[in-house]
């Protein structure tokens, strides 16, 4: 569909208001009546951009998939040195801490509420995972390259380290509405990183 500068300012109003709603409320707790309303339009205004709820959802997922690998800040460059790796860590932590757990939108939390019978959604959140792994695989790729690791270092399994860390911390995080289980992740998956220096 091709929207007109009104058009995609509609849009984005709707999915704003859905991603602070989901927030909030969760997927379940929160109706497309409660979107409609949040964002100030009609219900067939909120059908011509999104056909169903799950519509609305997956661009949702979409649209924090685009975002930077920790909420709320902006892209921090290649995660391609032990700085980097350390400034990205230190910003989840204190993502953590600024939302107390609360009122931030991730595709943890969205891929933690979504029905496992919803395959398209569930493959889209994987689609999404994957790319943000192939980020981190890139910039340890360059450290490999560099020599700041060790040749025999498996890519592969330290990109889906950090990734992990990244989520699970993110998911017990939001769970206990502490900032800890974010820290001991990070800093337990850079430790492991680190194991491979050169």
């Amino acid at each position: 569909m091709v929207l007109t500068r009104k058009g995609q300012a509609t849009r984005e109003r709707i999915l704003e208001a859905a991603t602070e709603l989901i927030a909030r409320h969760g997927v379940a707790g929160t109706s497309t009546e409660d979107v409609r309303k949040a964002a100030g339009i009609g219900g067939s205004q909120l059908y011509h951009y999104f056909d169903s709820k799950q519509a609305l959802i997956r661009a949702v997922i979409t649209r924090q998939a685009e975002a930077p690998l920790v909420p709320g800040r902006p892209l921090m460059g290649a995660l391609d040195s032990f700085d980097a790796l350390q400034a990205w860590a230190d910003a989840a932590v204190e993502s953590q801490e600024h939302h107390g757990g609360r009122g931030d939108c991730t595709l943890t939390s969205l891929a933690g509420e979504l029905s496992p019978a919803d395959d398209e959604t569930r493959q889209e959140i994987c689609n999404l995972f994957e790319r943000w792994q192939s980020l981190l695989h890139d910039g340890l790729a360059a450290m490999r390259g560099r020599g700041d690791l060790r040749p025999d270092t498996d890519l592969d399994e330290l990109a889906m380290a950090l990734l992990t860390a990244l989520q699970g911390g993110s998911l017990l995080s939001q769970t206990l509405r502490t900032s800890g289980p974010m820290r001991a992740s990070m800093k337990a998956a850079l430790a492991y990183v680190r194991s491979f220096a050169a």
